[in-house]
Order: structure tokens, then C-alpha cells, then sequence
């Protein structure tokens, strides 16, 4: 039964109607996990040697002091890109199949995900190794075991968690502020979890521990699941204290306050939205990887602008590149009313533009490292406004993929999301501030860049009309495609 099942899903995988039109995704898709696993078995090969000859330390222990934060990055990243195996439930429910089997396959098809195969091409070549040069094989075994069963913890962890959007966004909260209290020597939380992982090692029944634990989610999982398998399951309705939210300070943007206050209501309800939020707030860090000069590459002052557009440029990226796809549910019932496209444009360039003042007012931290980084983040803030507020939304007409509000899934972006119309786009919110700043900087100094690039922000602010005026149209020769991909569901 459970190989009749992994044959219903090989022939959806090929039969889909998106299968041909997005080959070239999946080719990508598949040479970048052969990237990444060759990496990771790399890396595992080489780790030891690494860490015993050129840090002249003990590899296991400082592999056992890290894992902690390992593990905890491994189901955050999970949650956030691992898509749950859940078959077309519906139509088996009507045949002669057990709900046992069923559960058990879509439960066991985690157990071949990407996400639990990729570590093995580090952690069995780190074993291997470990053994090769004279540690016991019973004790590294155990401790491999002991690991992985884990990492298996992790994904059933996920199940229960998906959809759990606070539990999850408090623990990475606090993972974060023990992270940086020890990066500050502060409180080092490895010093506690680092022993726990080595008597895996050193006492080697204890690896049975983790496997006890793997195996006890995985029966409340089964459980759980079994007892939802139904038809009807989630359709029953939740009686709640119903709370409005008239918003009336919106009124004060007249006609385009209705489409605001319906963004705002949008962004707060919708598991999706949601989650668009937090990467846009995590994307203010993102310069961490650029100001504290970690890698020596990153610290040409044009990389510097490039992060910079992205610290103040989150929101506008990761929310703006899907409008009107926000909408896809009730586009058609909008297109259908009496409502004026520049209010629509409008509502969505103001919640883009205040996103990006926000950001950048939020991103004034990187002032500990210097007035003059956080004054590349300001302008490039400026650019964001001027320039890339107009370009996302321009890109926008030409996306036209459906998005499900209640899910996760494709939450970092759809292969439908780039043609080449949007990667033309792309130049200009990137390349070109990059560009302008480079040639002064290079030319005269770092404060000819920053005019440079002030100036297109301002230019692109004085002709707001005119290049709406453009998008409009652009929107309106789009409507009707638009209209026809909402439609679609596969």
C-alpha cells in the first residue's frame, strides 16, 4: 500500500500542470541540493582536520558545543521552507484504504526529505573520520545515533508546530538573545548544553534517549493525524469574542484609507503576511554579515550599499514583489467594483514607503559601528523610497501567482515570481544605486556616491505622477491575465 502511494506521488509530480512550465526551476533545484550536499560532505570530511590542526583543538567537543545552536537553526529553517507531506487527502478517503496507511505514509515521506538527508553527508563522513583516527567506534556510532535522532525530533516538531506562529517566534527570540549574550561574553549557554551532547559519546546507552523521544513524537503525530482524518476536519467553527477594528486614523489619507485599512487587517490576520513581516524584520540584521567585517570580501565599501538596500528594503522586497497577488483571493471581486487603480497603487506605495522609513529607523543600532555606516543605510533608505518603491510594484503587474493567506508554503518566494519581465526590473533596484555610489566613490569619495544616489531617490520622488501614471497602465493591460492565473489553482 505505502508503495502504492509513493507511485500516486511520482505520477502527480510529473502529471502537474506547472511541471513543464517550471522545469528549469527544478533543474536549478536539483543542481543546488547537489551543491549543497557536496558541501556538507566537504565539510564533514575536512572538519576535524580543520578544528584539531589549525585551532589545536578537540573536534568533537567543539562540534558538541555548537550543536545546540545547530539544531536550533535546523527547525527554524524547517518551519520556514520545509513543505509538509501531506497527500490529496480527499479523494483517498472516499476508496477502501486504512487511515493507518495513509497517516503512516504521509508521516514516513518526512523521513527522505532533503532536510533530514543533507545532514548525514556531514555528520557520517565526521564519524568516519573520528573513527579513522582512533576514537571507539561503538561510542562515535552511539553518538551519531544519537544526533540524528534528533534532528528526527526536529521534524516531527514541526508538524505540531506548523501553523503555531508565536510559540515558534518567542523560542527563536529568545535563541537569538542567547546568541548574543554570548557573542558579548555575557552568558555562554553552551557550557551547559555542550556535556549533554558529549555523554552521548561518553556513555553511550544514553543515545537510546533521543531515540525514545523520536520515537514518542512520532506516535503522537500518528495519533493526532489518525484522529483528524476526516473530511470535514477543520471546517467546524471556532466560537471566539469577536473584536473590530474600524482604524479611523487611515481616514485621514481620504480615498486610499479603505485600501489601507484593509493591508493593515490583511497583514494581521494571515499566517502568510505574517511570516512576510518577520523576514522583513530579520532582514535588518542581514548587515551584521557586512559592518562587522566577519568576511573579508564583504568589506568593499559597494557591498556595504548593497546590504544597506536590503537592511531598509525588507518589507519593500518581500511584500511588494507579490502586489496584487495579496489580493488573489478577491482580486476578481475587486476588478469587479467601482474603484480607481491609482487609489489601489497608491495604498500599496504608502505601506511600502512607511515600511522603509521604519526599517530604517529601526536599523539606527548599526551606529555603533560608525555615523557613516548608518548614514549608507539612510540613503540607500532614500533610493528604497525614490526609486525601488516604484520598481517593485511596476514588477508586481507581472506576477500573477495566487497566494494562499493561511499557509506557509512558497512563504520565501514562487518560481512563478521571476520571468523576464521582473528580472529586467532588477537592475535598476539593485545594480544601479550600487553603481552610482561606486563611480563617486571611486571617482572623489564616499559622499559623491551618497549624492549620486540621493539624487536619483529625490528625481524618482519629483516624478511620482508620471511614472505612476506608467504602472497604471502597465496594471490594466495586465488586468485580464491577472484575472485568468488567479484562477488556477495547480
Amino acid at each position: 500500500m505505502i508503495k502504492h502511494f509513493f507511485s500516486l506521488q511520482w505520477k502527480s509530480f510529473f502529471r502537474s500542470a506547472s511541471f513543464s512550465s517550471n522545469l528549469v526551476i527544478k533543474i536549478f533545484m536539483a543542481f543546488f541540493a547537489l551543491y549543497m550536499i557536496a558541501s556538507f560532505l566537504i565539510l564533514g570530511g575536512s572538519a576535524y582536520y580543520l578544528i584539531e590542526e589549525k585551532l589545536q583543538l578537540n573536534a568533537l567537543e567543539v562540534i558538541n558545543q555548537y550543536l545546540f545552536y545547530y539544531l536550533v537553526l535546523d527547525l527554524f529553517m524547517r518551519y520556514m521552507l520545509q513543505k509538509m507531506p501531506v497527500v490529496n487527502i480527499k479523494p483517498l478517503l472516499y476508496l477502501p484504504f486504512e487511515k493507518a496507511k495513509v497517516v503512516q505514509f504521509s508521516l514516513w515521506k518526512t523521513a527522505i526529505s532533503f532536510f533530514n538527508v543533507i545532514h548525514a553527508f556531514f555528520f557520517i563522513p565526521f564519524s568516519v573520520v573520528l573513527i579513522i583516527n582512533g576514537y571507539p567506534p561503538l561510542q562515535v556510532l552511539a553518538w551519531l545515533m544519537a544526533i540524528y535522532a534528533l534532528l528526527y525530533c526536529n521534524n516531527f516538531i514541526n508538524v505540531f508546530l506548523n501553523g503555531v506562529n508565536a510559540i515558534l517566534f518567542v523560542v527563536f527570540g529568545f535563541i537569538v538573545a542567547l546568541g548574543t549574550l554570548q557573542y558579548y561574553a555575557m552568558f555562554d549557554v553552551t557550557q551547559y548544553t555542550q556535556p549533554v551532547f558529549q555523554y552521548f559519546y561518553s556513555v553511550p546507552y544514553l543515545a537510546f534517549v533521543p531515540v525514545l523521544f523520536m520515537v514518542t513524537l512520532y506516535y503522537f503525530a500518528y495519533k493526532y493525524f489518525k484522529g483528524n482524518l476526516y473530511l470535514d476536519a477543520g471546517l467546524a467553527l471556532k466560537h471566539q469574542e469577536a473584536a473590530t477594528e474600524d482604524l479611523n486614523w487611515l481616514n485621514r489619507f481620504g480615498s486610499i484609507s479603505v485600501f489601507l485599512k484593509n493591508d493593515i487587517k490583511l497583514i494581521k490576520r494571515n499566517k502568510r503576511t505574517k511570516t512576510t513581516v518577520l523576514m522583513s524584520f530579520l532582514f535588518i540584521f542581514y548587515g551584521l554579515l557586512f559592518f562587522t567585517n566577519a568576511v573579508e570580501v564583504y568589506q568593499a565599501a559597494p557591498w556595504r550599499f548593497f546590504a544597506a538596500i536590503f537592511i531598509t528594503g525588507g518589507f519593500l522586497f518581500s511584500f511588494g514583489q507579490f502586489v496584487p497577488s495579496w489580493d488573489s483571493a478577491y482580486y476578481p471581486l475587486m476588478m469587479s467594483q467601482n474603484i480607481r487603480y491609482r487609489d489601489y497603487l497608491n495604498a500599496k506605495w504608502w505601506l511600502l514607503v512607511a515600511a522603509t522609513l521604519l526599517t530604517t529607523i529601526l536599523a539606527s543600532f548599526y551606529l555603533y559601528f560608525g555615523w557613516e555606516i548608518y548614514l549608507t543605510i539612510i540613503v540607500a533608505g532614500l533610493y528604497n523610497i525614490g526609486v525601488n518603491s516604484y520598481m517593485v510594484l511596476w514588477g508586481g503587474a507581472y506576477v500573477k501567482t495566487p497566494i494562499d493567506l493561511t499557509s506557509n508554503k512558497k512563504a520565501f518566494g514562487d518560481s512563478q515570481a521571476f520571468n523576464a519581465k521582473t528580472l529586467l526590473l532588477t537592475v535598476p533596484k539593485i545594480l544601479i544605486p550600487i553603481i552610482l555610489y561606486s563611480i563617486g566613490h571611486y571617482a572623489v569619495g564616499p559622499f559623491l556616491g551618497y549624492l549620486l544616489v540621493v539624487l536619483a531617490g529625490v528625481l524618482g520622488s519629483a516624478f511620482k505622477d508620471k511614472v505612476f501614471n506608467k504602472i497604471e497602465k502597465v496594471y490594466k493591460a495586465e488586468k485580464y491575465k491577472t484575472l485568468v492565473a488567479y484562477k488556477q489553482k495547480n
